[in-house]
């Protein structure tokens, strides 16, 4: 287990083995290194320590047991991408689920996924709009467009994993599964810094690849990019928005659309093709408008961009519940924490465990500054003898 998390940690930095030696100074050799990962070798504690410094983890976390084993579902990306960088982007989006299961874990937030993983058959691309629109309701979700799809998914432990990396890269969906081979989390692993309307549908495709089992005959890529256009853009909402057959479409009509559906116009005009509203011509002729006007990379009318919150909103909890410390919280976040209220909570707690005299007094003085504060303060003077009326109830 400690040669696979090492491994794991190591490739989630874009490490290789000599990469690893040279960050501990070459305390032990790449040979060592390896033996360790594979479980042939076990390193000193002083070794550990200092290989956990070079990755940015305490060495007891080395050591720990997983929470999860993860699973590779789908791997989006063009043939050019290299084999070390998809290792990196596999190896980074295990870990960042195992953290979040983790957490889950800690504050007592386990409990079951409700997504059937890879459990809905499809045997034509018709299966994937239903298996779409089945998904929505019973998610409850109804037919109107959804607003915000990472809150959507989060809420529902599917956690949405910004991936720095370029773009060659388009998606990756894992899950996470106990020793028993429950499924506790799933996680969907998207490009950072791609478009908002893009950045949709990517994560409803990646969620059509945790969904979906398409058999031998069906395109996966397509089978998922259906499910996830069907998912943000079902079919009875669309046909009440457009109609179920049109000769044209205007362009002001595409701009409505995108606001409303906060998908592209070009995955609009697809959806519209699929569901017959619009001939393949006028798609192609739209196609190639685009085109000349140089739309296909970046349209008009921007969509915000959907950040994951519930993440971050489980490491401060967890850190003002004394369930974790902030040197633990910052690693998770990967970043300083401000000195505001989560210093605040800790001091209370540091104040709790002082014993009861030294806490009266040391209470005594804070009151004694907060009455001098308020005694000098203009404002609260202004509003103490202000202009409020009290009404009397009638």
């Amino acid at each position: 287990m400690l040669g696979e998390r090492l491994k794991r940690l190591r490739l989630a930095r874009g490490m290789s083995l000599d990469d690893l030696v040279a960050a501990i100074d070459g305390q032990v050799s790449k040979q060592a290194l390896s033996k360790y990962e594979r479980g042939k070798m076990y390193p000193k504690a002083t070794t550990l320590n200092r290989i956990g410094t070079a990755l940015g983890v305490k060495s007891t976390q080395l050591w720990g047991e997983p929470a999860c084993h993860v699973e590779c579902v789908a791997f989006r990306k063009r043939a050019s991408l290299s084999k070390k960088e998809q290792e990196k982007i596999k190896s980074f989006v295990a870990e960042m689920l195992d953290q979040r299961v983790m957490l889950q874990d800690r504050i007592g937030e386990l409990y079951s996924l409700e997504l059937p993983i890879q459990d809905v058959p499809v045997n034509s691309l018709d299966d994937a709009e239903c298996a779409a629109e089945d998904l929505r309701q019973k998610w409850d979700l109804g037919t109107d467009p959804i607003s915000n799809l990472v809150d959507v998914l989060e809420d529902r432990l599917i956690h949405i994993i910004e991936v720095d990396a370029n773009d060659k890269f388009d998606g990756i969906s894992a899950v996470a599964r106990d020793n028993e081979e429950n499924t506790l989390a799933a996680a969907i692993g998207v490009r950072r810094g791609t478009p908002g309307d893009r950045h949709r549908l990517n994560v409803a495709h990646e969620l059509g690849h945790l969904t979906l089992n398409p058999s031998e005959d069906v395109d996966e890529e397509k089978a998922s990019f259906r499910f996830g256009a069907a998912f943000l853009a079902p079919a009875e909402q669309l046909h009440r928005d457009v109609g179920k057959k049109r000769s044209l479409i205007h362009l002001e009509e595409l701009r409505q659309l995108k606001r409303r559906y906060r998908m592209s116009m070009q995955a609009l005009l697809y959806r519209l093709k699929d569901l017959e509203v619009i001939t393949y011509s006028h798609f192609k002729w739209w196609y190639m408008e685009f085109g000349k006007s140089g739309w296909r990379k970046h349209e008009p009318i921007e969509v915000s961009l959907e950040k994951p919150e519930r993440y971050r909103q489980r490491v401060y909890r967890a850190l003002t519940e004394g369930i974790i410390e902030e040197r633990e919280a910052e690693r998770l976040l990967n970043h300083t924490l401000a000195p505001s209220s989560p210093q605040s909570l800790i001091e209370r707690r540091a104040l709790l465990k002082l014993p009861t005299d030294s806490r009266r007094s040391l209470l005594r003085e804070q009151a004694q500054q907060m009455a001098d504060y308020y005694q000098d303060d203009p404002e609260w003077r202004e509003l103490e003898g202000g202009d409020f009326v009290e009404n009397e109830p009638t």
